[in-house]
């Protein structure tokens, strides 16, 4: 067995914790893994694997040599990508994420022309409402919106987004235009529970933050559905200026309290930059970026055109 392999097999039973889902990962047979390390160890001189009749972990000496088998069998990976080609021509599948909405409104539309344009591409998806660990769930390419944590990632920032409230024009005909954030604690709430349930909303008064208790008479488990109660004019809602901008537009949804919004959230592509990058993630963050830059509504310096 080479080493390469052998590296392999110490990876799979590592990231398993277990000789038996790491012959199922591989495809072969408990024996052949238990002798696949115990000759690696024997070559080594040391042990790498602590193991019990119920657990087995790395020691100190394999915990060094796991991030070592990594580093060399990932670039292994690469010099055999760059020999066939995907560092000059975009190939291969490309792993993207994206909060759901997000996504849907203006994620996939680029992905679409961007498969069009480089037809040896295939593009998986992940649309959810969570931060996804680009390494350990293989993405590519991620959006984000919100401040970021210090990564040795590569950001791009592509616009900016409002916390805005909003309600129909008819609910705030009937009901009032609330003129200071205190006054929501008298109209009725519709939230959406999809990232985390809060009990207050914050805003800006006078450069001070200012936080209203709320007490929400309908929480749903996606924000589009509290859009759609908003529009039908059942109540009052707090989203994202993206989220709702064809809403405004047409009429259907009026901002209130702008004056009192906190500062705006920017919004990231994400990509990850060990060394050099693959042509599939280059051009498609480019790609992105462009389109995502260019957007008005994105531009939190539309304020009072949203």
């Amino acid at each position: 067995m080479d080493r390469f392999h052998e590296m392999q097999v110490f990876l799979a039973v590592a990231e398993e914790e277990g000789f038996a889902a790491a012959a199922r990962r591989l495809n072969t047979s408990p024996p052949s893994v238990t002798r696949a390390i115990a000759a690696m160890e024997q070559r080594i001189g040391t042990q790498l694997l602590a193991r019990t009749t119920r657990s087995l972990h790395l020691t100190e000496a394999g915990q060094r040599y796991l991030d070592d088998c990594r580093r060399i069998l990932a670039e292994l990976d690469e010099a055999e990508e760059a020999a066939a080609g995907s560092y000059s021509i975009p190939g291969g599948q490309l792993t993207v994420t994206a909060p759901v909405l997000f996504g849907e409104l203006y994620v996939a539309p680029v992905m679409g022309d961007y498969l069009d344009r480089f037809p040896l591409v295939s593009i998986n998806a992940l649309l959810v409402d969570r931060v996804v660990n680009m390494t350990d769930e293989g993405v590519d390419v991620a959006v984000r919106i919100g401040h970021l944590q210090p990564s040795l990632q590569q950001a791009i920032k592509v616009g900016e987004v409002r916390r805005v409230v909003c309600a129909s024009p008819a609910y705030l005909d009937q009901h009032g235009r609330p003129q200071r954030p205190e006054q929501l604690r008298e109209a009725k709430l519709v939230t959406s529970s999809s990232s985390q349930r809060v009990s207050e909303w914050t805003f800006i008064d006078g450069g001070q933050p200012l936080k209203v208790p709320i007490e929400p008479r309908l929480v749903v488990t996606a924000n589009n559905a509290a859009i759609n109660l908003a529009r039908l004019g059942w109540g009052m809602t707090r989203v994202l200026s993206y989220q709702v901008a064809a809403a405004v537009a047409a009429g259907e949804l009026e901002l209130v309290l702008e004056d009192f919004e906190p500062a705006p959230l920017p919004i990231h592509v994400v990509f990850q930059q060990n060394g050099r990058v693959p042509a599939k993630v280059n051009t498609f963050v480019n790609f992105l970026s462009q389109r995502l830059g260019q957007d008005p509504a994105l531009n939190a310096a539309t304020k009072r055109r949203a």
